[in-house]
């Protein structure tokens, strides 16, 4: 039975093995002398997990329009290492996805200035096997940075510009005929890709927005009555302006619902705006500066190898009952006229398990959940008319129900 345990002085969590308990071993950041306590049931790190979250305030993890932008204290998470004044090792578990995240985000922060909450929501989406809908307005770095990410990951990357026009065999391919060989041969579409950026998606009518729906559910193509496969792992990152600009279109609850989160990206602060400018003063092409400083450091089977260990992170049962709490309150808040469906559970659940993949553990805390909640929520409700007319915003409106959903205890 594992135990857990923490540094008296610097807090740094640890998790070793049962047969260890009782031995004197020194932190490994602080070098604080540390006697592994013996094994109990405090030791379960979700429960103690759970005791925590009990004792503060949901509103302040949660966040408030994005992913959160400070990320929340690790509670008692798997070892990092420790070592014993007298060269005892204790052992040391693999954290895979942190290590891979890590060394992704690296290469993305060479070219690509700010917007923290919105790399890490592409990367819990892209791990939890999700899609992603962004809204913002142009000019922000959108087609930059999945480029970026495609050349850091070795995938394949397609950007398709929606326009009025668009229609469905401009994303899926279509058949044409050879007159030499007297036979129709498969021409693909941009859709044939492994990230694909549908940039300024409600610019198209419904009809074209229709030709997504399989494609993103079930990562193939039919076209003539053949179904295509696409190549894994596959990635729609999607666009959008605000709907108050002109020549925009709603897009319908059932595309919204296929998106894993819908992420806010806003403007830069100052900071970021001049280190993006001095980016741009060395008289370089954004595609000899992408060449340069970027490596490709990991490929599709490793991405692939992320995700199937994101889907083995422990869920305990009273967190399954918490999000799903969590969504039937959506369905009876006064000010949504229409709530989340049981997919945003889904969602909800393989966002945290993303998350905490991200931070080194085996198992999700509820400051996992609460963190992925509003991004996967914020696009499953509808507000009432009159929450409309007075103004209320939804990130603001599911931080109260957050509020209001008790979290589970020890």
């Amino acid at each position: 039975m594992p135990i857990s345990f923490e540094c008296d002085q610097c807090r740094r969590p640890y998790q070793v093995d049962d047969s260890l308990a009782g031995k004197r071993v020194r932190c490994k950041q602080c070098e604080h002398p540390i006697v592994i306590p013996s094994a109990s049931p405090s030791s379960d790190p979700l429960s103690d997990s759970l005791a925590r979250a009990d004792d503060r305030e949901i509103g302040q993890a949660a966040p408030s329009s994005n992913l959160g932008s400070s990320r929340p204290e690790l509670h008692a998470s798997p070892a990092s290492g420790a070592e014993d004044p007298d060269g005892v090792a204790i052992d040391r578990p693999i954290r895979p996805v942190s290590d891979w995240a890590n060394r992704v985000k690296t290469e993305i922060d060479k070219v690509y200035v700010g917007q923290r909450e919105l790399v890490r929501g592409l990367l819990i989406a892209l791990l939890a096997e999700g899609h992603v809908l962004i809204e913002s307005v142009p000019g922000l770095g959108k087609t930059l940075l999945v480029r970026v990410l495609g050349r850091i990951l070795g995938c394949g990357f397609n950007r398709i510009q929606f326009t009025p026009d668009l229609m469905p065999s401009d994303i899926t391919g279509t058949s044409i005929f050879e007159e030499h060989t007297g036979q129709f041969r498969f021409r693909p579409g941009p859709v044939f890709t492994q990230l694909l950026l549908a940039d300024e998606i409600n610019r198209s009518p419904a009809k074209t927005h229709a030709a997504l729906l399989e494609i993103m559910q079930e990562a193939r193509v039919t076209v003539d009555g053949q179904e295509h496969i696409l190549d894994p792992p596959f990635l729609v990152l999607a666009t959008q302006n605000p709907i108050e600009s002109e020549g925009t279109y709603h897009l319908p609850e059932a595309q919204l619902d296929r998106f894993l989160f819908k992420l806010v990206a806003d403007y830069p602060s100052p900071q970021e705006e001049t280190e993006i400018l001095r980016l741009h003063t060395e008289g370089k092409s954004p595609e000899s500066i992408l060449s340069d400083r970027v490596a490709t450091v990991t490929g599709p089977s490793e991405v692939l190898e992320m995700q199937r260990h994101c889907a083995r992170v422990l869920v305990d049962d009273r967190l399954l009952d918490y999000i799903a709490a969590i969504v039937r309150r959506t369905r009876e808040w006064p000010a949504f006229a229409i709530g989340a469906s049981p997919r945003a559970g889904v969602a909800v659940l393989r966002g945290a398990r993303a998350a905490a993949a991200l931070e080194g553990r085996e198992f999700v805390v509820p400051d996992d959940v609460i963190e992925v909640a509003v991004p996967a929520l914020r696009h499953r409700v509808i507000l009432t008319p009159e929450a409309e007319i007075e103004g209320r915003k939804i990130d603001d409106l599911l931080v109260d129900l957050l509020r209001t959903v008790e979290v589970p205890r020890k």
